[in-house]
């Protein structure tokens, strides 16, 4: 069975599902996820509307792409320290 990846508006609209009274196992399966990843989005994103979401995961992005310029910079202080401590 192939991953299905959910929008951030449907799994706004699956745990609004559950809030209103639905029983997990039945959303779980009606959508067929785990209960897992039920209770990973639900602690995630309880109590969050669509815009909430999409503003988290442009900080999610923002903050992997400074890592990323972290790393390298670190990698070229690193090299540059090396080349100044050689003889030559």
């Amino acid at each position: 069975m192939p991953r299905k990846r959910y929008s951030e508006e449907q799994i706004v609209s699956i745990m609004k599902e559950a809030a209103a009274g639905a029983k997990t196992s039945d959303v779980c399966r009606k959508y067929g996820i785990s209960d897992a990843t039920f209770y990973t989005w639900r602690t995630k994103y309880a109590d969050m509307t669509v815009p909430d979401i999409k503003k988290l995961r442009a900080l999610e992005d923002e903050n992997l792409k400074l890592k990323h310029m972290v790393a390298d910079q670190a990698l070229e202080i690193r090299a540059i320290k090396e080349l100044l401590t050689k003889n030559f």
